[in-house]
């Protein structure tokens, strides 16, 4: 009848039970922390696992990419590789003319929008910025 007691006998609880009721409430309580730690490293590993593999695949694309020849060109014409197929739905080269080519891009997708058309079925031959 150690640690099972009644009511009114936790008044007179003697010494040698209530050691042992906090050792068994410590323990119980490390062993939680100890799963919980066990679980967050383990979460952890996965997830580094993943990073280095994402970085991986990363890394190998931008091999993929270097290893691509470009063709020289003047600026503001963007140009095709010279030995690369253009993408299916490319509509040849576009001549931009005081235009960023990020803003050109900005502007063919507002366009593509406004006619409710995606942009690989519309050809723009050039843009130029009107002052």
């Amino acid at each position: 009848m150690m640690l099972t007691s009644t009511a009114p006998d936790l008044v007179n609880i003697s010494m040698p039970n209530a050691a042992i009721v906090a050792v068994l409430g410590y323990a119980v309580v490390f062993f939680g922390l100890i799963l919980l730690m066990l679980v967050v490293m383990a979460m952890g590993k996965i997830f580094i696992a993943k990073d280095k593999k994402a970085a991986e695949k990363a890394a190998a694309a931008k091999v993929g990419i270097d290893a691509v020849p470009v063709a020289p060109h003047t600026k503001g014409e963007i140009v095709l590789p010279t030995q690369a197929q253009p993408a299916p739905g490319t509509a040849g080269q576009l001549k931009l003319y005081d235009v960023e080519p990020k803003t050109a891009a900005m502007i063919m997708a507002i366009v593509a929008n406004k006619m409710g058309k995606p942009l690989n079925e519309l050809r723009f031959i050039s843009i130029k910025e009107v002052k």
